[in-house]
């Protein structure tokens, strides 16, 4: 379901109302701020993965050497830093309220102004989904002034990685242009505080597109349209030479393989326009594309698509595939790069010419991939891919041989056209579901994430050297479970075409599949738990279907009829006889006292309905249960389920976990994401929840963190946090 558009009227109205910009607090804005104390006393960083999401966007300044952003879909934008090789975080300041703007629909420069960066903001544009926001800045990325819009953008839908779609005007710093999916085009004449809706010759569609990109050249701003068809008389590409009319380029081209404009790029040297297309705007769904170039001085067309796609490949199939990024080189005319994209069957690749198109070169085809240090790209195999949704490509406007190009997990680079490597460094982007501290081992951390799976972190400081949970690979983690009472047995479950289930004896560092599964598994993975010593297993597999369980590490399994359908099993954590469930639909506590073989109800009347909760067991503890219900607050049963008394001074509660005790403490420390007066934050307790302390601060709150968080068994203080698209943040106290 698309949004509903506004008219006219109301982008005005609303975009005047928001003409009152909010100032934000200073973002990570030196290299030294991912490691320096917070203003809460915490000291807050990634845990090293490595990228891990798709990269969007990359735009090295036309005028500054050494200065590049990133977006990216998801999780934010980021700085290049120079001096230290290593992106900078600039949205982590974005709250729980505002989660919808960790999505960047664009950004743009100033070529004129080397300090100034813009960033348009809103990842759905789904009516579930808020507005989206401009955030602009006078010291690159370092602090910021925001203005709501009343319209919505799509960061994380079908065209995110065209554009960009945010573009400073080449006669007129002041001067901005916003394309949106579904509200034609916006202009503000005052550096982006205010914005108005401008005159287009185009009416938006179904699709969801509008206007793919804004590009300079010269002095002319040219908007490519995603709604348009592709064939004659419906153009999907327009200019503007003077800021007030625009009109349809004469002669583009026209047919499927030029259905969506999805970048473009501007030679000054040669005055040409460069021109990627496709027939559907990606990162899926692509399946023929072209590309063409514009000389702007005389207005003739030239097709210069590299490889048309449709040939054979060897095993029979077709070559099908469009066509993504494009970058010109600014010290050497006619030299071009572009990508391909959804090329599945020969795998994309960067084509580069340096004769305006005439020839070109596959830069994968002698390319060399160096992925040590993210392991995880070899994807459980021998060898990494060259890359995938190749939408982002970018060229050093000051070294002519640094090219860079993102992937849907990273963004490889060179500095001699041969030897490639991830320049990812600071970038994280992982949608984390599961953590897990264990008690002991070599690792300190366990995650499951979107995409990923499962990884083991040997090191906080280094993206895992084993990569991906292998043997079998996931793509989303959908459980992970530890035994407390023999911490090395570790079980998994997730999405894979080799099965969804397996169990480790040393901590997670290796792994075997479950002998068996349930036939649902493969089209249901669902949460999983063991037991406290290992020797039972209970497996949910969604709304429709009934729980499972095996008494022999997954050899055999048995429906268990009255497990709550849909349920998360949680263990308790000293009893192996015990397990529990809670029935979001009737707002039930069940509980089996019989090592998971009949579950039966206890307490009755928790927030009945609502879908979004979290029951965890304290560690050490039989019985000692803590139920999250959002905003009906937290809590906690002594009596293994059979009665819960709210939690004074929590408002409300989304995740909660639990850390070694503090010095002189009996109770373990208490981790939680939630709210004990009006701002959800990030919260310990070192008293049994009697009293809690705000352990972040407003610089860093990474969006929507609310599906999973522990403090670290060994480690007072320390705490682990699932994001959705910022990895896993951990914060330690500032000593």
């Amino acid at each position: 379901m698309h949004a509903s558009r506004l008219s006219r009227r109301a982008v005005l109205a609303g975009t005047a109302a928001a003409a009152a910009a909010v100032s934000l607090p200073p973002a990570q804005g030196v290299a030294q701020a991912a490691t320096a104390p917070a203003q809460s006393g915490y000291r807050w960083r990634n845990a090293v993965q490595g990228g891990t999401g798709f990269i969007t966007g990359v735009l090295f300044h036309p005028s500054v050497q050494g200065l590049a952003y990133l977006r990216t879909d998801i999780g934010g934008a980021y700085r290049w830093d120079e001096r230290s090789g290593r992106w900078i975080p600039l949205t982590d300041h974005i709250g729980w309220d505002d989660w919808n703007l960790l999505g960047v629909e664009a950004m743009a420069v100033d070529p004129a102004h080397p300090d100034r960066v813009y960033l348009s903001l809103g990842t759905y544009a789904q009516p579930w989904a808020g507005n989206g926001a401009v955030l602009r800045s006078e010291d690159r990325g370092a602090t910021w002034r925001r203005t709501d819009l009343t319209v919505k953008l799509g960061a994380n839908e079908d065209g995110r990685g065209c554009g960009e779609r945010l573009l400073v005007d080449p006669r007129d710093s002041d001067t901005l242009w916003l394309g949106t999916r579904h509200d034609g085009l916006l202009k503000s004449t005052d550096r982006g505080a205010t914005w108005n809706a401008a005159s287009f010759p185009a009416t938006p569609g179904a699709t969801g597109q509008g206007i793919t990109l804004l590009v300079a050249a010269g002095r002319s701003v040219y908007a490519g349209w995603g709604d348009s068809d592709g064939t004659a008389g419906k153009p999907n590409l327009y200019r503007t030479s003077d800021g007030t009319t625009w009109e349809a380029v004469p002669g583009q081209p026209t047919g499927s393989a030029a259905k969506v404009p999805v970048r473009a790029a501007y030679d000054r040297h040669t005055r040409e326009l460069y021109v990627t297309y496709a027939d559907a705007p990606g990162p899926n769904g692509q399946s023929d594309g072209s590309v063409h170039k514009l000389r702007t001085a005389d207005g003739k067309w030239s097709e210069v698509t590299p490889v048309r796609p449709g040939g054979a490949t060897s095993d029979g199939g077709t070559d099908s595939f469009g066509y993504g990024g494009v970058a010109v080189d600014a010290r050497h005319p006619g030299t071009v790069v572009v990508s391909t994209n959804n090329r599945w069957a020969l795998v994309d690749t960067l084509y580069r010419t340096t004769d305006g198109g005439r020839s070109w070169t596959s830069l994968k085809d002698e390319a060399v991939l160096d992925v040590s240090e993210t392991p995880y790209l070899k994807w459980g195999g021998d060898k990494p891919k060259f890359g995938w949704w190749i939408q982002a490509v970018g060229l050093d406007p000051y070294d002519s041989r640094h090219v860079v190009h993102g992937t849907g997990a990273t963004l490889y680079g060179t500095r001699d056209l041969k030897h490639w490597a991830p320049q990812i460094r600071g970038v994280e982007e992982a949608s984390v579901r599961q953590l897990i501290s264990p008690p002991s081992g070599e690792a300190h951390l366990l995650s499951g994430c979107g995409d990923i799976g499962v990884m083991y972190h040997e090191r906080l400081t280094a993206s895992p050297s084993r990569g991906m949970a292998s043997n079998p690979v996931f793509g989303t983690a959908t459980g992970l479970s530890l035994a407390p009472a023999k911490p090395s047995y570790v079980v998994r479950a997730g999405w894979g075409d080799n099965g969804n289930g397996a169990f480790s004896n040393d901590g997670g560092r290796t792994w075997a599949p479950f002998e068996a599964q349930p036939s649902v598994a493969r089209s249901a993975p669902g949460p999983i738990a063991t037991n406290a010593d290992g020797s039972v297993l209970l497996w949910s597999f969604g709304t429709a279907n009934p729980g499972y369980r095996s008494a022999d590490n997954g050899a055999v399994w048995s429906e268990v009829a009255s497990f709550p359908k849909g349920a998360v099993p949680v263990a308790d954590p000293v009893d192996p006889t015990r397990f529990y469930a809670f029935d979001t639909t009737t707002g039930t506590l069940f509980a089996a006292t019989d090592s998971g073989r009949t579950f039966t109800a206890r307490a009755t009347g928790l927030n009945s309905g609502d879908t979004e909760f979290q029951l965890v067991a304290a560690p050490g503890r039989s019985g000692d249960l803590w139920l999250s219900l959002k905003g009906n607050g937290l809590y906690r049963s002594t009596d293994g389920g059979g009665t819960f008394t709210k939690v004074a001074g929590c408002r409300s509660s989304y995740t909660l976990g639990f850390g070694k005790a503090a010095e002189g403490a009996s109770y373990p420390a208490i981790y939680m994401v939630g709210a004990t007066e009006s701002v959800t934050a990030v919260y310990r307790s070192d008293d049994e929840a009697k009293s809690w302390t705000r352990i972040n601060d407003d610089r860093h709150q990474w969006g929507w963190i609310g599906a999973a968080i522990t403090g670290d068994p060994r480690v007072h203080g320390r705490v682990y946090i699932a994001t959705n698209g910022r990895g896993v943040q951990y914060g330690e106290p500032a000593r």
